[in-house]
């Protein structure tokens, strides 16, 4: 019996494991088919060279480009570059009239050399010590006894009303930019915590407000006011804030040391007070005085947009969509804002897929994006996807490329796909990069909502399926995360932004040829990519206009 048993027992177990065994052999045949590359995409990616994305990002990054400033003559050379790179690529004209070029006009607001913060008897340094909020509504002469108000909180749920007792008529008060301790960032902005704070003390009638950090931030007011203190390039018709607003300042670390100089309580002192719920507002025993004098001007900066038709007489209609911003900070001064990482390696990667193609012949167009303006909110794609060159319910799907230079820190053996949850393009760039020995892994740094911050949230806007890449290293995806973290705080969106001698060229290529890849697949396909069910944008189609759903 034991022995019949046991046979029988033994002869299930074979049978189960035949049956995994033939279970595995088709999952395997399958995957293995569906991360093989087909001879054409082994051409494109023989044809996406180092050489190639090496000579436009130096090109890109020279000091003849100036930076690529919005509404600098740098940008325009890069323009002209970059439509001269497409047209002898062979690639068609996709501007307006044309031409290869989409004008933009835009605003630029400085602030101008007799304008001054001074506290007691000491003038802080523009730039350095403190930035102000360009108000666009006219020039500002405030002066005021100072007053520290915390966080500003003013909330019964939790006992707390940190500005009992004290009158803000007149004054110029001195809050924290939110959210204290106690309180969940996500909580406090899902409340709007800090715009309703700040809106009570302008009803008290402040005359200026100065906000300071806590010094827990991922980008403390220091690190900011470096760049927020250049001039701020904005559409012509974007409105000011209203005449009833007090002028805003944010000052750093240093510049709050002066701040609380007079008041018998350090600035560390202060920020331990204000995160307890006892916290009771106190004056600073100093005047401030500011003079904030803005100056505007207009001018034109332009999207670069080229395409190659597609071969198929009914699909060539439609486009898959290729998109790089080609900006940085330009020059100021003496300091030329290079951009090498930001964002001249993606726009030379985008640059190399368009030489890929441009002796192939897709079913689909292919259309390509080099856009301006987005370091100062997206402008650029935003406006294109506003007044598309192409009909944009025929814009299957965005592939975009903006970074801080990851693919460089080595092979790349990890990829991020920015929307990759939210449609159909997950999936097929998962194929893509198994074929390459790649893992996708998701968004390593969900708090800083990345997928809402670059390019190709303009086009999700307008309903078109996207994604943006990111290459890394090896290993664990969060320590490229922390070399990107430290080199942020030295080089982002700075002078120091330029090609390093350390950088691995095999990771761009690898980007590129994903990319190629990848939009040679959509290009091939029956369907255009869609937005899964699950995806909070799954309702809406290709040439969406309305509100965007609110993420749960």
């Amino acid at each position: 019996m034991f022995n019949k048993n046991l046979r029988i027992a033994a002869g299930r177990a074979l049978t189960a494991l035949l049956v995994s065994l033939m279970l595995f052999g088709q999952i395997f045949a399958q995957t293995a088919a569906q991360s093989t590359l087909t001879s054409t995409e082994k051409e494109i990616a023989e044809k996406i060279t180092v050489a190639s994305i090496k000579d436009a990002t130096v090109k890109l990054s020279s000091k003849e480009m100036e930076g690529r400033g919005t509404m600098q003559p740098g940008c325009d050379r890069a323009a002209e570059w970059i439509a001269e790179r497409f047209k002898s690529l062979g690639l068609k004209p996709a501007g307006d009239k044309g031409t290869y070029f989409q004008k933009i006009e835009f605003k630029q607001t400085v602030m101008t050399p007799d304008s001054s913060f001074t506290i007691g008897d000491q003038t802080l340094l523009h730039g350095t010590d403190y930035w102000l909020v360009p108000m666009h509504s006219g020039n500002t002469n405030v002066s005021g006894d100072m007053v520290f108000v915390a966080y500003a909180i003013q909330a019964q749920s939790i006992k707390r009303d940190d500005l009992k007792g004290i009158d803000l008529n007149g004054k110029v008060v001195v809050m924290i930019n939110g959210p204290p301790s106690t309180i969940p960032k996500e909580i406090w902005e899902a409340q709007k915590a800090q715009r309703i704070f700040t809106q009570n003390v302008m009803k008290a009638g402040a005359a200026a407000i100065v906000f300071i950090g806590h010094g827990r931030e991922d980008h403390p007011p220091d690190e900011l006011i470096s760049y927020l203190s250049r001039p701020q390039i904005t559409m012509p018709d974007e409105e000011g804030y209203p005449p009833y607003v007090p002028q805003m300042i944010y000052v750093g670390s240093k510049g709050a040391e002066k701040l609380f100089a007079k008041s018998g309580v350090s600035y560390k002192e202060a920020l331990e007070q204000a995160e307890s719920s006892e916290f009771k507002p106190f004056k600073l025993n100093q005047k401030a005085k500011l003079v904030a004098k803005f100056k505007s001007s207009k001018g034109f900066s332009s999207n670069v947009a080229g395409y190659i038709e597609g071969s198929d007489p009914k699909l060539k209609e439609e486009a898959v969509l290729f998109s790089a911003h080609y900006d940085a900070y330009g020059i100021e001064g003496e300091k030329i804002y290079f951009g090498a990482a930001d964002n001249a390696l993606g726009t030379a990667e985008m640059l190399s897929v368009a030489e890929a193609y441009s002796t192939m012949k897709p079913k689909r167009s292919m259309l390509f994006l080099a856009v301006t303006g987005e370091e100062h909110g997206l402008f650029g794609s935003t406006y294109w996807a506003k007044k598309p060159t192409w009909e944009i319910k025929n814009i299957v799907a965005n592939l975009n490329l903006d970074g801080v230079g990851t693919e460089v820190y080595g092979p790349v053996k990890n990829m991020v796909g920015y929307g990759a949850e939210h449609s159909t393009l997950g999936a097929m760039l998962d194929e893509v990069s198994l074929a390459y020995g790649i893992k996708t892994v998701p968004d390593p740094v969900p708090d800083e909502k990345i997928f809402t911050r670059s390019d190709h949230y303009s086009f999700v806007e307008r309903g078109v399926p996207a994604l943006m890449l990111m290459g890394a290293p090896e290993g664990d995806i969060q320590d490229a995360m922390k070399r990107m973290k430290e080199w942020e705080k030295v080089n982002y969106h700075q002078p120091g932004d330029t090609i390093k001698d350390d950088w691995v060229w095999e990771g761009a290529e690898t980007v590129a040829e994903v990319m190629g890849i990848l939009g040679w697949r959509i290009s091939e396909m029956d369907k255009m990519p869609e937005w899964l069910p699950s995806s909070i944008y799954s309702k809406m189609k290709r040439g969406y206009s309305g509100e965007m759903p609110k993420e749960k």
